[in-house]
């Protein structure tokens, strides 16, 4: 039984139950058939079934009835049948704050403590155990854990320790009442020596009560010497560690104690030291840690005789330099000693795990030196002398894999901070890919992923447009001076025949298939890096031999990128060709609409059509458009509108692709928009301002409206370009599982409606409002790229004349500011976002709502005079990409009612007047969601007959405090019977005579 508590819970069920079945009350009978079968091991499987059901079905009422039965079976099974359940509690721990009878649970499962089977009780023990968070204060099972104690069955008290351990971490009275008890345990001589092993970790949980804690220290420190084994000696300290770095106080006592066991001879209690002196380094604890330990620490380097315990101690330094505080004091006080033993363990170029370590001690500490504006050149040289000799050591072997990928992160980490290094190991990262050295797959991948992750850096760089943000070293003292600053360049574009080279050659390579994964990622370098520029023919050419070569899903991953960033003419071109060979109709219809969305955006950034360019592609520069710009507008618009179509074609019930759809829709609007600005802009020509001008203008008090009809034109465009704002902004708050970049991208193209929207005030109103407020700059190179078009908008805003509010005028100067501001929107490339092709997490939150009608055509009945109660429970499934974690998180949620009246009843003309109040009803409540289940319920006051439409509208709220409004809709018809004793009004009679007595 002592392995239990050890043994690492499986997924043995995972794949039980059927998924297709969607009735969770099926699925429980199912079960509840099998668990009265009389076949052991057909109950055995029925129960390990349960947490899977739990983890589809998370409701209470389903949990609770589960673990009921459970219970039962519990008390009147075998002992195998105990310890499944047992395993159902330990997977279960999620959903054990949904039992909603948690004493009954207790109760019935506790009556097996009565049995003489001493592996019945143990297992009860386990159970009440893994079952403690829910029960944590339960007098009961304390004393039954302090009786087991003392049970003379080995069995029985190793159970009773491993509840003793549960219950001291989720209860501080436990805890407390228990330290005596298991300090006797420990010092007893009755106790034998492999339980006293186990006694010793429960203590770390002492932690409640700061005179309980100084008491298990005590105690620990008293059995050191009492216990020199190597055992003993290796569990006290990881305890004292534990307690240490919970309390805090006692972190410099701890430190001096594992000092002093760094001289220690074995090798066991060594590594111990070195792992305690890891956990204390995190940072919680390592604020507590005194000035003379960290130079005693570094002084003990020499006691480490062996690798691993040299990777250990340099880990303990990499966490140290972490922390700023203490970054900052191994900078000034300690450089030359971390240099020195940095150096030694770089130099055994046979051992590189304990080089790669000694590397990302130098690198944390020249990063966090480099943006402090601290003197770090000698660790920079050290580091550039050894980080090309491990790169190339490490990429050669394919067991080095892991090595490799700290190096390069290492080496990223660097050159954010300072861009003369990166330029530099750019060009030695990049000079590996033209080696005629053949790399493992996976360490060529890695290699050119790292040149991705660089170059997204310097892009940043380049499309910086604060004064904050991209500018070399020595530039701070600068003269402010009157002309441009000079453009900041990639580095990654010298190196690009390189890339080339290495494209076309595994292009060329009669093994292709092998390297696709390194092919898409060189792909990605290439469109990343000339991002915003013409792509050279040699350059498409590289693309168009990919045709031949690729499968057709490559093919669409690298079209893919192309549309990220901004390259359209490759994206257009690999789009068509695979849509002709694909055999999905949806697939089909997919690809057509993604290449009418690149030939549009063709036509806008070249002027060309997608045609033209393919027969007459320009060698080296842009061509000169051909096509003017409302010719452009109105074409990009109608394969927009095609690309609608086309999208609406391919989506269906299973794959409603709702962010396209209405991203495409904004942009067609957008679009239009412009268009409709430029018409005016050629209207002005031709439609002068009337001879009553003048007047009307005096009559309005509107001083613009003598300009006549262009004024009124340039006030319709502002209303359009606060629409699209808005409609983006809407879309914004519906992107709940969007990536950031995605969001970003967003929150870059509503302030460009609103920009040109200022701009376009500030020309046709007499005092336009505030401009908008830029709240991003751009945290990726594609949204960075896509800002900095919006801040060339804005410094040609400033080319406009300045003029008094009384004396504006509207001339062919104004329009033509507004004409060369659209240009600047239609020739930058637009980059496609990530959410647009990929969802990375799914957020789904699934109602159920009561009462509900008998059919979906019936409304709910409800007494006229009542109130009627609304219920409503709902499931949470957050589901994300294993290699990417959760964008943002579910912290609530917010459920919206609307009760508003659609058929009154029939009133006398009186009730009519007395009615004053609205029928429309609105009520809000926030609720936290318990694991992935939430529940809300609302009073809805009804105070009239007649029948009532009831809305619930969920909310999402993240960690933040966003609300993003992603989650589902329900609806359902409220008839409100009249109250038959209330008097009625009275018909009037439609008789002849009606003062007159009807005879019958």
């Amino acid at each position: 039984m002592s392995h239990f508590s050890s043994t690492r819970v499986s997924s043995f069920n995972e794949c039980f139950l059927n998924e297709n079945e969607q009735d969770p009350n099926a699925v429980l009978m199912e079960l509840d058939k099998g668990l009265r079968s009389a076949k052991q091991g057909i109950q055995c499987e029925s129960i390990v079934r349960f947490p899977r059901l739990f983890e589809k079905y998370p409701f209470p009422i389903l949990i609770n009835s589960s673990f009921i039965k459970l219970a039962e079976f519990f008390v009147s099974g075998s002992n195998l049948l105990r310890f499944w359940v047992l395993r159902v509690c330990q997977q279960s721990e999620n959903h054990l704050d949904k039992i909603l009878n948690i004493d009954n649970f207790v109760r019935r499962i506790f009556m097996v403590m009565h049995s003489n089977d001493p592996v019945a009780r143990a297992l009860l023990l386990r159970t009440l155990g893994a079952v403690s968070r829910v029960i944590p204060e339960k007098q009961q099972v304390h004393h039954a854990i302090r009786r087991a104690l003392d049970s003379h069955d080995t069995v029985e008290v190793e159970a009773a320790i491993y509840a003793s351990s549960c219950f001291a971490a989720q209860s501080s009275s436990f805890a407390i009442s228990m330290c005596a008890k298991i300090s006797d345990m420990i010092e007893s001589l009755q106790v034998p020596v492999p339980m006293k092993l186990l006694l010793i970790p429960v203590l770390r949980h002492m932690h409640h009560d700061a005179n309980t804690a100084a008491l298990v220290n005590k105690l620990c420190m008293d059995l050191l010497p009492k216990y020199p084994a190597q055992s003993f000696v290796v569990a006290i300290i990881d305890t004292l560690t534990q307690l240490s770095s919970r309390t805090l106080v006692g972190v410099p006592g701890q430190l001096e104690v594992l000092l002093d066991f760094m001289q220690d001879l074995r090798t066991p209690v060594r590594i111990q030291v070195l792992r305690s002196f890891n956990e204390l380094a995190g940072k919680k604890s390592v604020h507590a840690w005194p000035k003379p330990a960290l130079e005693a620490l570094i002084s003990k380097f020499e006691t480490c005789v062996n690798s691993h315990e040299q990777f250990l101690f340099l880990s303990i330094l990499v966490k140290l330099s972490e922390c700023p505080l203490t970054c900052q004091h191994l900078l000034r006080e300690h450089r030359v000693a971390l240099l020195r033993l940095c150096i030694q363990s770089m130099s055994k170029l046979d051992d590189y795990t304990t080089a790669t370590q000694a590397m990302a001690v130098l690198s944390v500490l020249a990063a966090f030196g480099t943006e402090q504006e601290s003197q770090v050149d000698d660790i920079l040289h050290t580091v550039s002398l050894h980080i090309e000799g491990l790169l190339l050591c490490t990429a050669r072997r394919a067991d080095c894999l892991r090595h490799l990928r700290r190096v390069l992160a290492y080496g990223i980490r660097i050159s954010q901070a300072n861009a003369e290094f990166g330029a530099t190991f750019i060009e030695i990262v990049s000079n590996t890919l033209g080696d005629n050295v053949v790399y493992p797959q996976a360490n060529a991948e890695l290699i050119c992923e790292a040149l991705v992750r660089l170059c997204e850096h310097f892009q940043l760089r380049k499309y910086a447009f604060t004064t904050s943000e991209g500018l070399e070293e020595g530039d701070d003292n600068a003269m402010d001076t009157d002309e441009p600053s000079p453009p900041k360049v990639n580095p990654m574009l010298a190196r690009m025949p390189i890339i080339l080279h290495k494209l076309n050659k595994l292009i060329d390579s009669e093994d292709a298939e092998k390297h696709l994964r390194t092919i898409e990622i060189l792909s990605v370098l290439v469109f990343q890096t000339t991002m915003g520029c013409y792509l050279p023919l040699k350059v498409v050419q590289c693309f168009e031999k990919c045709l031949d070569k690729l499968n057709c899903w490559t093919l669409y991953k690298i079209a893919r990128s192309a549309s990220r960033y901004g390259h359209h003419y490759v994206a257009a071109h690999i789009y068509t060709s695979i849509s002709e060979i694909v055999i999905n109709d949806q697939m089909h219809y997919f690809l057509v609409t993604l290449s009418q969305i690149s030939q549009a955006e063709c036509i806008l950034n070249y002027g060309l059509d997608y045609a033209h360019m393919r027969d007459n592609y320009a060698p080296t520069a842009a061509p000169e458009p051909l096509i003017p710009l409302m010719k452009r507008l109105e074409a990009a618009c109608n394969l927009y509108q095609m690309a609608r179509v086309s999208l609406r074609a391919c989506s269906s019930i299973q794959y409603a692709i709702s962010f396209p759809q209405e991203y495409l829709k904004i942009r067609a609007q957008f679009l239009q928009t412009l268009h409709l600005a430029v018409t005016v802009k050629n209207a002005q020509v031709i439609v002068p301002p009337p001879a009553i001008a003048g007047s009307l203008a005096q009559n309005s008090r509107d001083y613009l409206q003598k300009f006549g009809h262009v004024t009124n034109q340039l006030r319709k465009l502002v209303k359009s370009l606060k629409a699209c704002e808005e409609t983006h902004a809407r879309l914004y708050k519906s992107s709940f599982d969007a990536d950031n970049v995605t969001l970003e991208f967003l929150e870059v193209a509503e302030f460009q409606c609103g920009l040109l929207a200022h701009i376009i005030e500030s020309i046709c109103y007499a005092t336009p409002p505030e401009p908008p407020v830029f709240l991003t700059t751009g945290e990726h190179p594609e949204t960075r790229f896509f800002a900095a078009s919006c801040r060339r908008m804005e410094l040609m805003h400033k080319n406009l004349p300045e003029e008094l509010p009384n004396a504006k005028t509207i001339s062919n100067r104004h329009l033509d500011v507004i004409v060369a501001q659209i240009e600047i929107i239609t020739k930058t490339p637009l980059c496609l976002p990530r959410y647009f092709f990929q969802i990375l997490q799914s957020t789904q939150i699934k109602l159920s709502v009561s009462p509900q009608p008998r059919s979906a055509t019936e409304p709910v009945n409800v007494q006229s005079g009542s109130n009627l109660v609304i219920k409503v429970e709902g499931v949470l499934q957050q589901a994300g990409s294993k290699q990417v974690k959760h964008f943002r998180r579910v912290e609530s949620v917010q459920l919206s009612l609307t009760s508003q009246l659609v058929t009154p009843p029939p009133r006398s003309g009186s009730e009519l007047q007395k009615t004053g109040t609205s029928d429309t009803v609105t009520l809000n409540q926030i609720v936290k969601p318990q694991r992935d289940f939430l529940s809300g319920s609302f009073l809805l006051p009804i105070s009239s007959g007649g029948h009532f439409q009831v809305t619930l509208e969920t909310f999402v709220v993240d960690e933040h405090g966003t609300i993003w409004c992603t989650g589902p809709k329900s609806s359902m018809m409220v008839r409100v019977l009249e109250d038959p004793s209330k008097p009625t009004a009275p018909t009037p009679s439609t008789s002849q005579a009606v003062g007159q007595a009807r005879r019958f």
